[in-house]
């Protein structure tokens, strides 16, 4: 038998996932949407979703125990390390639970912290 096909779209790798975590994963896309730039993309890259400006910004994905947020920049998680003291974290990813989603506040400061990372690397 053949393995499944790797989703083509965002839309389709959350059709793919299960409840609670494909509601926790919604609220986690809206998020980070609304704090990226307008001009921010959705794409599937190594298998989950990630949003692009200027290259990959963040990513985040379902796992059968809990969600994670990739940052996608060591440097970023360092200096949120005070934000992140009460979730789980490990080299590049912030984990939580299956239906308790990371909050705004915290999503925005990640994508914030990315893009002056990123700002500051084109220049």
């Amino acid at each position: 038998m053949r393995p499944a096909a790797p989703p083509s779209s965002v839309d389709d790798y959350l059709d793919g996932v299960a409840e609670p975590a494909r509601a926790t994963l919604g609220k986690i896309r809206a998020r980070i949407l609304a704090a990226a730039p307008p001009e921010a993309t959705e794409a599937i890259s190594y298998g989950i979703p990630t949003v692009r400006y200027k290259g990959a910004l963040v990513a985040y994905a379902a796992f059968k125990h809990h969600c994670s947020l990739f940052p996608m920049s060591l440097a970023v998680m360092r200096s949120l390390a005070p934000d992140l003291a009460r979730h789980e974290t490990e080299k590049g990813t912030i984990r939580f639970p299956l239906d308790k989603p990371l909050s705004a506040a915290l999503i925005r400061k990640i994508v914030k912290a990315r893009l002056v990372e990123k700002e500051r690397r084109g220049k």
